[in-house]
């Protein structure tokens, strides 16, 4: 190899290079003019960089009404965790989409060893605090870190790296091993339950093998399977919970609950408003009566205390948002999510990276998927899964997840031309190794 050590060299014969008459004339040309060579400051992560910021803002907004004038804390410790992912994010987009993907497999097995930690039984309640039968935190002292929001990271970036080569996921056969690296961790999580989490992966794999060029057929195929698999469970749990004596042989029994509180709504059947449809029937109530333009903060702040929305600051906080700011409130807040989607949609079109572009597409399904389902269980559309709202909830791991990955987004954006290479998604092995030109910036 010859050239500085900040590059690699092109192969000697490479023909491909011959052919596309890529030079150090033509290659410095190519690159982005900037104060940093090869970093383009103006890109569309921004975006969403601006957004997760105005997100967290309404996020502690509306954390601060749920609590007494003067005596709450929730929210100051959600300034505290903003200011901490707003760190996490800058450090995240410092690293190259190369480092990221020379991690991402150590990464999933720090991820898992941390998921079977919660998990082992004998581990002191001081360290690992169980949560309503739940085993899903780790103690850190200052605050607590549920090892699953790593996972969500770390999933993505095992994907990406596995489903740069077309030859790997053409075939049916091909497609075990993503579903293999998505089952490890989401049956870990299922366990511990977090099913609201564990709901993310499918869509998840889902997406970024659709973006990859999979074929549609096989995809299909599995999602149908998928979804009559779901049904299957659904339909049995429900079955098996109406028994004299109830059993639960697949879902727990708080789970079933919540499945046949979403058919008590659809029915219109209240005779368990105060039971099993307690949370869900509360919810819709507060966000009626935000209106169109939503309420003043006393009179707000007055509804949330008598009303008793639990987990109002958490899951089910965007009834707050629009009981505070109303119909208008709500939609603005749901644009706010559509520029952060945006953003990352827009950093995987203009990326030359393969890995960066699934990448970001992983990133926007995830944030996607929770804000449907977060929306869908408060206004009564989806069963309550425990799912958050992205940078709105309060929570220290989920909010410094979401900004690790609005910064990993952003240092694949940072860097879009970081490597000039065959067509994406495309492999030959005759010439692997041979005829790839990369270019570090």
């Amino acid at each position: 190899m010859s050239g500085p050590s900040s590059t690699r060299s092109i192969t000697a014969g490479s023909t491909w290079a011959q052919h596309h008459r890529l030079t150090p004339n033509t290659l410095n040309q190519a690159a982005p003019s900037s104060a940093v060579p090869g970093v383009l400051w103006w890109n569309p992560a921004w975006f969403s960089v601006a957004a997760a910021v105005a997100l967290s803002v309404i996020g502690v907004s509306a954390i601060n009404l749920t609590e007494p004038v003067g005596a709450g804390e929730n929210w100051i410790k959600q300034l505290v965790f903003l200011a901490v992912g707003l760190v996490a994010c800058a450090a995240c987009a410092m690293p190259s989409p190369r480092t990221w993907r020379y991690i991402a497999y150590p990464s999933m097995v720090g991820a898992i060893g941390l998921l079977v930690f919660v998990l082992i039984p004998f581990i002191p309640h001081e360290i690992v605090r169980p949560r309503n039968g739940a085993r899903r935190w780790i103690n850190l002292v200052l605050t607590d870190f549920q090892p699953s929001e790593l996972a969500k990271i770390v999933l993505v970036l095992a994907l990406a790296h596995y489903l740069r080569y077309r030859k790997n996921y053409r075939t049916l056969s091909g497609l075990l091993v993503p579903f293999a690296i998505m089952l490890m961790p989401m049956g870990l999580i299922l366990v511990e339950p977090d099913l609201g989490t564990a709901m993310l992966f499918g869509p998840v794999l889902f997406a970024m093998l659709l973006a990859a060029g999979a074929k549609l057929k096989h995809l299909f195929t599995i999602a149908g399977l998928g979804a009559i698999t779901i049904a299957l469970i659904a339909t049995v749990s429900l079955l098996a919970a109406q028994r004299d004596p109830p059993s639960y042989p697949v879902l727990e029994k708080h789970q079933v609950d919540r499945i046949q509180g979403l058919v008590n709504q659809i029915k219109g059947d209240r005779r368990h408003a105060d039971t099993i449809n307690y949370q869900a029937f509360k919810a819709m109530t507060i966000i009626g009566s935000g209106g169109f333009f939503g309420l003043g903060p006393e009179r707000s702040r007055l509804i949330l205390r008598t009303q008793r929305l639990p987990e109002d600051h958490n899951d089910m906080v965007f009834a707050v948002v629009v009981n505070r700011w109303g119909f208008v409130g709500a939609t603005a807040m749901v644009g706010i999510y559509l520029v952060y989607l945006v953003g990352l949609v827009m950093t995987a079109a203009t990326s030359m990276n393969p890995f960066g572009r699934l990448v970001c597409v992983g990133f926007a399904t995830i944030i996607a998927s929770q804000m449907v389902v977060n929306i869908g269980m408060n206004i009564g559309l989806l069963p309550i899964t425990g799912m958050t709202l992205p940078f709105v909830s309060y929570g220290g791991s989920s909010l410094v997840a979401n900004f690790a990955m609005t910064g990993i987004a952003l240092s694949i954006a940072l860097r879009p031309a970081g490597y000039f290479a065959r067509p994406s998604f495309e492999f030959d092995e005759r010439r692997e190794g041979l005829e790839r030109v990369e270019y570090i910036r």
